[in-house]
């Protein structure tokens, strides 16, 4: 039986999936770890332990499972979050723990610098975004100035799959979509590397060759079949970030077509037939040759839940908690008594892109519970989420569908909610595995076994989550709220700051 096996890390769990050639999945296998925070603002993951030791296991523990020859394997293709900033040695060794996304905003003092230095609308037009923690140029800058010891030795910056692949393969490469999120050095007007900036950030014989997501990188190596169970010689696609992959999993395909995926951040991806100009949005040529991506993204959701989980339900049992915790949500009414959330917890990425924002549970008082507050948190992420979608339409990007992915659509009060308060339907596809399903569907279209259109056979839509008019108020009202929050919150956090800098 020919199978394709996709593999997908994740900020705090990697999944695998073995599928064959109709979209059967023939087996699921995941890993938790942890992401490191090494003081406010860092966001990081050990590369060797948390990348390629679970793609390892997962691959071993697939194979195992189903009892498949490895040889029956035709195509692997990674997926990862990202983008993520790893030097290595020239044997493709990491340097330091993986630097994580928007996540992540040391470098901010960097963006500031070469913000500065190039000019917003010159990072518009080349570059297709503006620079934000979400931009990898500024964070190779900050390793360049913080850590020159290391940035000496770097002989390649990775990120998470093309760390899996060239551990797979032996060879350096990254994706069109991953890479052009290495503004300022990729250039969407040709899609290669820029040197403009190359002599300021970083020579691009250290960046990695280009490729898009469905080309095959190479084969698997003697050694890494010896690590992954897999046979030696099978294909092995480019890869792409997690986000791209979950997108392609459930049919986010054509014009218009977005994807909104709940994970530890809220994702989106609108496709596009053209370069949508916003800098609060961010811009990629998307997996296939000709078409486009507008991306945006929060900065915190599933992150949110798992913190208070485990600051306020540390009774419940860990795999059980979300579960319950949304059962208790459930029994709140909406708009949970009158509690707005700002879910600034990490700082905030789009639309505002402000890494000074900070979390805010507003409008308690001593007759709200639990469920009232963790329902609160659910609906600030819908209202972070409301904002983002106004931005889109803002733009003037056309949304004629949503595809709901991820283990978000499984909880009704939040799904629901973004539905509510956003004014969108959602679809959400049988399968909401995610990205590494998305993955082995993007392996067999590598090697020719499926066509793109394919994925609508392979995962068809299921449900769809319409909105409820009679929420509608009462959202509407929290969400003026929600957006005068910001406003205040946003001018305090600055001078409390300033405050604090002054002191110094």
């Amino acid at each position: 039986m020919d199978c394709y096996l996709g593999i997908d890390i994740g900020t705090f769990e990697t999944k695998g999936v073995l599928a064959d050639g109709q979209g059967r999945i023939l087996a699921t296998a995941k890993r938790r770890h942890d992401m490191i925070v090494p003081q406010p603002g860092w966001a990081e993951h050990d590369a060797e332990k948390d990348w390629w030791g679970e793609f390892c296991a997962i691959s071993k523990e697939l194979i195992a499972t189903t009892g498949i020859a490895p040889g029956d394997i035709k195509a692997v293709a990674a997926s990862g979050i990202g983008p993520c900033m790893l030097p290595v040695d020239e044997d493709g060794k990491p340097l330091m723990n993986a630097v994580l996304y928007g996540v992540d905003t040391r470098a901010s003092e960097e963006i500031e610098e070469l913000t500065a230095e190039i000019g917003e609308e010159t990072l518009l037009a080349e570059c297709g975004n503006t620079l934000t923690s979400q931009s990898v140029g500024p964070k190779i800058l900050w390793l360049k100035k913080n850590r020159p010891e290391l940035y000496a030795r770097t002989h390649k910056v990775m990120n998470s799959s093309s760390f899996l692949v060239h551990r797979l393969t032996g060879r350096f490469v990254i994706d069109h979509y991953s890479a052009s999120s290495s503004s300022p050095l990729y250039d969407i007007h040709t899609n290669r590397w820029s040197d403009r900036y190359a002599d300021r950030i970083i020579a691009l014989g250290r960046l990695p060759e280009l490729l898009w997501s469905t080309e095959i990188a190479g084969h698997v190596t003697e050694q890494a079949a010896k690590e992954t169970g897999l046979a030696p010689g099978t294909p092995v696609t480019a890869g792409t970030i997690d986000a791209a992959a979950e997108a392609v999993s459930v049919g986010v395909l054509g014009t218009g077509e977005m994807m909104m995926m709940y994970g530890s951040t809220m994702f989106i991806i609108l496709v596009t037939d053209h370069r949508v100009e916003d800098g609060r949005l961010w811009y990629a040529p998307w997996l296939f040759e000709g078409q486009h991506a507008c991306m945006s993204g929060t900065s915190t959701s599933g992150t949110l839940t798992r913190w208070f989980q485990e600051q306020f339900a540390r009774e419940l049992d860990a795999e059980e908690a979300l579960r319950l915790l949304a059962e208790e949500a459930q029994g709140a009414p909406v708009g949970a008594n009158g509690i707005v959330v700002l879910p600034y917890f990490s700082g905030e990425r789009t639309p505002i892109h402000d890494p000074h924002a900070r979390g805010v549970i507003f409008g308690l008082d001593l007759t709200h519970t639990r469920a009232d507050i963790y329902r609160g948190f659910l609906e600030g992420i819908a209202y972070g989420v409301t904002s983002v979608i106004e931005t889109y339409e803002g733009a003037g990007a056309a949304i004629e569908r949503i595809a709901a992915v991820g283990g978000g659509t499984k909880n009704a009060v939040w799904s629901q909610a973004i539905s509510d308060a956003s004014g969108k339907t959602q679809d959400v596809a049988a399968n909401t595995v995610g990205a590494a399903f998305g993955n082995a569907f993007l392996a067999a279209v590598a090697v020719g076994a499926a066509g793109r259109d394919d994925i609508r056979r392979w995962n068809p839509m299921e449900r769809s989550i319409a909105p409820q008019e009679e929420n509608r108020a009462v959202y509407d009202a929290r969400y003026r709220t929600f957006k005068e929050l910001y406003a205040r919150n946003s001018d305090l956090m600055r001078g409390a700051e300033q405050r604090t800098s002054d002191e110094a």
